[in-house]
């Protein structure tokens, strides 16, 4: 009698439990084409990341309660800044500029290691790749050269990989104002 109680059980569950075959579906939703081949793209620009003046790229939206944040103490351990960098084809601020990195950087680091944690869409205005983005959110050590992590995209890029070097070009200690050089390879 108990191997027939278990067999019973054992067949309702697996009843129970088994995917739907030839089942039907209702969604809105469309089929967007995924390219057979992953293309590799070098892209080559500077970032600049301003703090101080009239006009900042960079403001501070949200600092710890009792912290001032000033000159030599821009990036206490959780203060957010929301930016809108300008990204252009040379250093120089009155380059051509290409397109924008929009997003935010927090201060992620107690210690003596300042650390940003960063997430921004770089969108390109203009050229081959005008209307698509690449979507970085990474760890950002702050130090002279370092790398941060593609982890998507739009338009040309959609769901694009890779990663960003970044290397300071100009920085400013006291006011924080910084122009990045950027070699982004992306999968995509």
């Amino acid at each position: 009698m108990s191997k027939v109680l278990v067999f019973a059980c054992l067949l309702v569950l697996f009843t129970a439990t088994s995917p739907a075959v030839r089942g039907k579906y209702y969604s809105n939703s469309h089929t967007v084409d995924v390219p057979a081949t992953i293309q590799k793209t070098h892209l080559h620009f500077f970032m600049h990341d301003i703090l101080s003046g009239n006009n900042p790229s960079a403001v501070l939206v949200a600092k710890p309660n009792g912290t001032v944040v000033q000159e030599g103490n821009l990036l206490p351990f959780g203060a957010v800044y929301v930016i809108d960098d300008w990204l252009t084809v040379g250093p120089d601020p009155k380059s051509k500029i290409i397109g924008n990195a929009r997003g935010m950087y927090a201060s992620s680091s107690r210690g003596s290691d300042l650390t940003l944690l960063l997430s921004a869409d770089f969108e390109f205005t203009s050229g081959v790749f005008n209307g698509s983005s690449v979507s970085v959110f990474s760890r950002d050590p702050l130090v002279v050269a370092k790398e941060v992590a593609v982890v998507g995209g739009r338009g040309k890029f959609r769901m694009a990989k890779g990663f960003i070097l970044l290397n300071a070009v100009y920085f400013n200690t006291t006011n924080g104002d910084a122009i990045l050089e950027c070699h982004a390879t992306i999968f995509h």
